[in-house]
């Protein structure tokens, strides 16, 4: 059963045929028997066939994307509708209805039940609709869903009204039809001005996420994939299994906030569960992913269990395709240094015990080393003029709103001023971007003493993708505006194995010589801040003269497989003993390659076309001298493929594997392929490989190594 289908049953199949009803209040539909129509009486008229007009509908209302069958239109856009009759329609003598429904129990003065009239008695409603023209038995309807329409899927009836009562249309999921926001619309609450800014955040189907840390910035492709198969069908039904009120569906700002506690399974069964243990048994790695479409499936399709596992970059994954899947300009944001201010005071207190290492008892806050959220681009009608445009969505569980692990939207333009009464959650974003980074030391006694301040630590950097680019766009000026500059040490990127040395420099700006004494403490990191395994904690000390610097490179560490690689980074803390100051350094993983290649699957020559199959083949190669075991090996492709999984139970040192599968790219234009190999030990390894479909000329084989992770 396919998953338009599962709606279908889920809604019930259930027909209006020959009933007389009450139009303002339409009965429950369960509560109406399914009968056959009734033929024309005394020359009556009646309703032969009706024609969605699919194909030219779906092209006008920018929807021909969807692997979908029926029509999906836009609101404040008109759709065209043939309806076939037994005789000719006459305006003047017949008066025909036609319906719109949607939810189990519709109602007129609820906007799920919807009349449009044409003939004798036309008369307004919240949609509107006029006779197009005629030809012979058939009239050509023309009907506008209202700018402020629920978005969803509806059942379409034709009903012939006389005096005798209503004959309908029997059920027919061929004329049902979904109704969208509409980014193209200036009536509409999602509109945008810009057809290359919607082309981006509505229509684009694949795009970058970053990560990382400030100083080493990374990214990955993510397949969004909100035109695939099922995947507009699982959106609606993951609000239906929600319990979503209707009424809150034709507003873009309740959407986004019900999603962004839909999307987590932290207290509602929601989409996914959140993990950031290191132990992913039970599921799939968050860093195995390759894109949205997988996940919702696999949600929808084993009865809304929540998938394991996720963490915020696919969290943000999954609502951008929820949200552009619905008609919402979307886009994926990273934030550098993010803190998480559970302490509410807009301060990030970090507490370190009288040896200087971190105090986890006592440290509630944590600074992330990235964080991604979302943001939406809507007219805030509850919101001064202002405040519209971009907002911030998150549906990573980190706290509660309105009883809820959701967050926003919140206005970022409120943000960048400051105004933090506004709703929603407006406070916590402002944190996660502007705390203050406090470093406590704690006596032997436990009474803490403030040893550093840093004012512009936190929020250092906020990216998202750049329009019909792949590199990204610095909008951290949107968020905030400028700080003080400060000066940081850094670090070089290493490959696993590989030695690293650490070099501290100080410099004496005082007048006389001082003796410094250091804790320097490495351990491996999350990127959310959280530390795990030390592997080194040393006391250093150097003398320096008035107005010199002293550089100590005597500290020399051999890095080896025993971090477990679901850590982003290694997390080197130096503290000043004598209260001078605290600073860390983020020295970032170097991981292996994946080579992909494309080949014509029939010939040696030949380019990706349209319908025409391809030979996709993935090669690995292990450069370390331990074998990777539990690996799995994704490819995926919006447009090309659906996700395909290949799992080795293991690879040794030296091994290569080579995964080949044959893809039938289903439209033209730029695609992208997305590679991804996970394990325990060597944590989302990723390639892609960017190439145009066309229909029929030629190029030679392609092979590429692009940038990995």
């Amino acid at each position: 059963m396919s998953l338009a289908q599962k709606s279908e049953h889920q809604h019930g199949r259930i027909s209006f045929a020959n009933s007389n009803s009450n139009e303002s209040n339409p009965p429950d539909y369960e509560a109406v028997d399914v009968l056959g129509p009734r033929g024309p009486q005394d020359g009556g008229l009646s309703v032969l066939s009706v024609d969605m007009c699919v194909a030219d509908n779906r092209k006008d209302h920018y929807t021909d994307k969807y692997k979908n069958s029926s029509l999906i239109v836009r609101r404040n856009k008109e759709f065209t509708i043939i309806i076939k009759l037994n005789r000719a329609f006459s305006a003047e003598q017949d008066n025909v209805q036609l319906e719109f429904m949607i939810g189990n129990s519709p109602y007129v003065n609820k906007g799920t039940y919807i009349t449009v009239s044409i003939g004798k008695e036309k008369r307004d409603g919240r949609w509107n609709g006029r006779v197009i023209g005629t030809q012979d038995t058939e009239v050509t309807v023309g009907i506008t869903p209202d700018a402020r329409c629920i978005i969803g899927r509806f059942r379409t009836f034709v009903a012939v009204v006389t005096d005798l009562g209503k004959q309908r249309t029997q059920r027919n999921p061929d004329t049902d039809l979904y109704v969208l926001f509409n980014p193209w619309d200036p009536a509409d609450q999602v509109y945008m001005d810009k057809e290359e800014d919607i082309q981006e955040y509505v229509m684009n189907d694949v795009g970058n996420i970053y990560d990382g840390d400030f100083n080493n910035i990374t990214s990955f492709s993510w397949n969004f994939g909100q035109f695939e198969e099922g995947v507009l069908d699982a959106c609606l039904m993951i609000m239906d299994a929600g319990k979503v009120p209707l009424m809150y569906r034709g507003n873009a700002t309740q959407v986004v906030r019900q999603a962004s506690a839909l999307l987590n399974s932290q207290d509602d069964k929601g989409v996914m569960v959140g993990n950031w243990s290191g132990d992913y048994s039970g599921g799939t790695a968050p860093t195995a992913w390759t894109g949205s479409p997988e996940i919702l499936l696999k949600y929808v399709n084993k009865g809304y269990e929540p998938v394991r596992f996720a963490q915020c970059w696919v969290f943000a994954g999954v609502m951008n395709t929820f949200m552009r899947g619905l008609g919402i300009p979307t886009r994926a944001i990273t934030t550098f240094r993010s803190a998480v201010d559970n302490t509410g005071n807009l301060k990030t207190d970090i507490v370190l015990d009288e040896d200087g290492k971190l105090d986890r008892s006592r440290t509630k806050d944590s600074v992330w080393n990235f964080h991604c959220w979302n943001e939406v681009y809507m007219k805030r009608p509850d919101l001064p003029d202002n405040f519209s445009g971009w907002q911030v969505i998150d549906c990573t569980p980190q706290e509660t709103s309105d009883g809820l692990y959701r967050c926003g939207p919140t206005s970022v333009n409120a943000i960048k001023e400051g105004e933090l009464s506004y709703p929603f959650d407006a406070k916590f974003v402002f944190a996660e971007i502007n705390s203050d980074l406090i470093y406590y030391k704690a006596d032997k006694y436990g009474k803490l003493k403030i040893i550093s301040v840093n004012t512009v630590y936190v929020g250092k950097l906020i990216l998202t993708k750049k329009k019909d680019s792949s590199e990204y766009e610095d909008i951290t000026s949107n968020y905030k505006y400028p700080e003080g500059v400060d000066i940081e040490l850094q670090a070089d990127t290493i490959k696993i194995g590989d030695n690293f040395k650490l070099t501290l420099n100080i410099k004496n700006q005082t007048s006389q010589t001082c003796t410094i004494s250091v804790v320097i403490t490495g351990c491996a990191a999350f990127y959310t801040g959280i530390t795990s395994t030390t592997f080194m904690f040393e006391n250093q000390s150097a003398t320096v003269e008035a107005s010199k610097s002293e550089s100590d490179t005597s500290v020399s560490v051999k890095l080896f497989i025993i971090l477990r690689s679901s850590y982003k980074a290694l997390r080197n803390s130096t503290k000043i003993v004598n209260g001078l100051g605290h600073s860390v350094i983020i020295i970032s993983l170097h991981k292996s390659l994946l080579v992909l290649y494309v080949i014509n699957d029939l010939q040696m020559t030949g380019s990706p076309r349209v319908g025409k199959e391809l030979m996709v083949s993935v090669e690995f190669l292990n450069p370390y001298n331990f074998t990777l075991k539990k690996v799995q090996l994704r490819i995926d492709g919006p447009g090309l493929t659906q996700t395909k999984l290949k799992q080795y139970s293991q690879i040794l040192p030296g091994a290569s594997v080579i995964y080949k599968v044959l893809l039938i790219p289903q439209s033209l234009g730029k695609k992208v392929l997305m590679a991804c190999l996970d394990c325990p030990l060597l944590r989302q390894v990723t390639n892609q490989l960017e190439f145009e479909v066309v229909q029929d000329e030629n190029i030679n084989e392609q092979s590429v190594i692009l940038g990995t992770r």
